[in-house]
């Protein structure tokens, strides 16, 4: 993934083909300066990682470099204007996809519907 093609939800990972190991986003946070920019693009990485049940390493210059394990919890992370490099292992995938990467918005869509859906009372 460049830079902000992380933000999508559902469009982050081929379906068609195998799952793959790990999801890399390589960015440039330059532009956000010391704004909440760079934590809320690091925190949609995360939210990625979540709903795919992959890792995610993410490489940002002068951003927020991070190794997000499958469950969106960042294992190492380099801070904003930061410079480092670290060798570790990458974390394993989750062994099937979670929930929201088999259905989607749709889940979200049905409990809307059901939330909304008039209850019907015995007026007696």
């Amino acid at each position: 993934m460049v830079c902000y093609e992380i933000v999508f939800p559902g469009a982050v990972i081929d379906r068609e083909g195998p799952r793959p190991a790990f999801i890399l986003n390589v960015t440039n946070d330059a532009w956000y300066g010391d704004s909440p920019g760079p934590r809320q693009h690091l925190m949609q990485a995360r939210f990625r990682a979540i709903e795919e049940g992959i890792p995610v390493v993410r490489s940002a210059n002068t951003g927020i470099s991070s190794l997000i394990d499958a469950y969106g919890r960042p294992l190492l992370t380099i801070a904003l204007n930061s410079q480092g490099a670290e060798n570790v292992a990458l974390p394993g995938a989750l062994s099937s996809p979670p929930l929201y990467t088999r259905t989607g918005d749709w889940i979200f869509l049905a409990v809307a519907l059901i939330l909304i859906l008039p209850s019907r009372r015995n007026k007696t």
